[in-house]
């Protein structure tokens, strides 16, 4: 086992390829804003002129919350949880098919930019400025977040400069969203996506190696307790058992690909319904892939690790470092492929925040200022570039934010959780539920975020014992130094420790909430603010007429937009004619452009 001297840092090489995939995604924006004169427009940037294919989006989809919160936390989370992660992959198959047949055909009809105007277009100015307002602070704190944990995990085991990494990354992003809009988003996601999985691959293959092959890593992970994929307790304690994971992460990416506007805006942005459509199915792919590739990564650490634990040794000084940790160690002698990892880490980074900043940029465009303004096209694309500028400066400053939040996959899932079930609760009322009004959206929404987040917040302060978390034993007996020689520690680190302190309140005084409200799974804080959102919502509206009120039918989901019926419906039409079949399709949208992109200007009636 090797020493923390013995570990390497960067070499120009390193220094060299990270540099590379900073340059090509800021080239990638040049390129897109150079391509665009002459036609700009708050909608060209915003949404691509709406002329996406489905392969580059579905790439895009992958990356933009593939983040490097994946790539170091998800690995981190198997070695010392196990491979029981790996069963979300079964909620994002869940997830897909909801939103692809579910909340995509609902946007994608009504032609829409920000997924806010559709809470105008069913309730009010009111309800789409509450959840725009959500929205906002929801993808601030995430985005600060996922430029903060790669920076530090980074910074703590290579000796990457920690300020210049955050900066680095945030200026990069914002200067390609600003000048390129959406179309320099998804492709540099789509080329981020790649060196992702390039990153991830050269880990993998080179652990195999050392650990004398694939064998050896199961072996060493099946006696480690690491194989514990089925675990099927229903108690919602339990931080990870295949109910919380299938259940919770379902409803917590449906909040992510269904309603949240960095996703959606990618899919609308399609020529047709079927490439929108495609695209969610193709990025399952993806996320599979992405999903299979960390799940690995975390064994092999597990499998180098067994015997001389990285964190509890003192080597790192927090579990989110064991994968860069692991790549210094493992590469060193391999010139610039350690380089590729970290390119791999703020690609997920770049990816995400590039998708944040301009679904930011767009939800403030068309909810808070085009509504109430009177701007030229020309005007309202150079504030759409400033907003994309202003937003990037801001998530750089939230991201010391993040240093107070712990485990960076928890605490960037948490934040889904808590803001985004609310938010999959107030779609869900205006798509299916005819009577709820908005008053009951209004109340419905303040129910359910308050109640998440006060268990949220509850369990940050009161962490849940470790008979419910249950992390899996790690062993220090074979490390050969003397932990403390050990120089681990950091200014941030210790300030991290010091506030931790402070914040931690005595054992004594838990109370008893903190052992059973405050320790609900962070998976099933989405479930209950969409379901306390629902409730909420349905019965203040009944109880303030929500059944005598008028509605916009187009904004509920309906037999137009069920996939199903329209099969039953063409395979039927096959009998009688194949002209019916032809019909079939020009109703659907499946072989016409987007009709927010044609110059038809056509009524929400005539598309369906």
């Amino acid at each position: 086992m090797a020493t923390t001297a013995d570990i390497g840092l960067f070499s120009p090489w390193d220094y060299v390829v990270f540099a590379a995939v900073l340059f090509i995604s800021a080239a990638i924006g040049i390129y897109y804003a150079f391509e665009g004169r002459g036609k700009t427009t708050s909608q060209e940037f915003l949404t691509g002129g709406r002329s996406m294919t489905a392969v580059p989006v579905a790439l895009s989809l992958t990356a933009s919350f593939m983040s490097a919160v994946t790539i170091l936390g998800t690995p981190a989370d198997v070695y010392r949880y196990g491979a029981m992660y790996s069963i979300f992959g079964i909620s994002y198959g869940l997830v897909v098919l909801i939103c692809a047949e579910i909340f995509l055909p609902v946007f994608y009809r009504l032609k829409i930019t920000s997924t806010y105007e559709y809470l105008e277009l069913r309730f009010n100015k009111t309800v789409r400025i509450l959840g725009t307002g959500i929205f906002i602070i929801e993808m601030v704190l995430y985005t600060g977040i996922v430029i903060y944990a790669p920076a530090l995990a980074l910074n703590q085991v290579s000796g990457f400069n920690l300020w210049g990494a955050m900066i680095s990354t945030g200026l990069v992003c914002t200067f390609y969203c600003s000048l390129g809009g959406l179309k320099a988003v998804i492709w540099t996601d789509a080329f981020q996506i790649v060196i992702m999985l390039a990153g991830f691959i050269a880990v993998i293959i080179r652990g195999v190696v050392v650990q004398g092959g694939i064998q050896t890593i199961l072996n060493d992970s099946y006696y480690g307790g690491r194989l514990n994929f089925w675990d099927f307790d229903p108690n919602p304690m339990r931080r990870h058992t295949f109910w919380t994971i299938v259940i919770g992460g379902t409803f917590l990416w449906t909040g992510i690909y269904g309603v949240n506007q960095s996703q959606v805006q990618r899919y609308i942005a399609c020529k047709t319904r079927l490439q929108a459509k495609l695209s969610l199915y193709f990025n399952l792919l993806g996320l599979w892939a992405i999903l299979a590739c960390a799940v690995l990564s975390g064994l092999i650490l597990y499998s180098v690790y067994k015997d001389c634990d990285p964190w509890t040794s003192k080597r790192v000084s927090a579990p989110d470092q064991i994968m860069p940790y692991l790549v210094l160690q493992i590469l060193q002698n391999y010139p610039g492929v350690p380089g590729l990892f970290i390119a791999c880490a703020y690609s997920g980074t770049l990816s995400t925040v590039s998708s944040s900043i301009n679904a930011l940029a767009a939800v403030t465009m068309e909810d808070l200022i085009k509504p109430y303004t009177n701007l030229s096209e020309k005007k309202l694309a150079w504030l759409s570039k400033g907003m994309s500028a202003f937003y990037g400066l801001l998530c750089i400053a939230m991201s010391v934010v993040a240093s107070f939040m712990g485990s960076v996959i928890q605490a960037a899932l948490s934040i889904f959780a808590m803001i985004g079930g609310p938010l999959l609760g107030l779609f869900s009322l205006g798509m299916f539920f005819p009577y709820c009004n908005p008053l009951g959206a209004v109340v419905g929404l303040v129910s359910g975020f308050s109640v998440a987040l006060w268990v949220g917040i509850g369990a940050h302060i009161y962490p849940p014992l470790p008979e419910n978390s249950r992390p899996l034993p790690l062993s220090t007996e074979g490390c050969d130094f003397i932990m403390e020689d050990a120089n681990w520690t950091s200014t941030t680190t210790s300030t991290m420790t010091i506030l931790s302190t402070l914040l931690q309140p005595d054992d004594n005084a838990r109370p008893e909430l903190a052992d059973y409200w405050y320790s609900l799974s962070y998976l099933y804080l989405s479930v209950l603010g969409t379901v306390v959102t629902v409730v909420v919502g349905l019965i203040v509206g009944l109880f303030s007429g929500g059944l005598k009120q008028n509605i916009n039918h187009d904004c509920l989901f309906g037999r137009q937009d069920c996939a199903l019926l329209d099969i039953l419906r063409c395979l039927k039409s096959g009998k009688d004619s194949n002209v019916d079949i032809l019909e079939w399709k020009s109703h659907n949208g499946q072989g016409h452009d987007n009709p927010a992109y044609t110059s038809d200007n056509l009524s929400l009636s005539q598309i369906k």
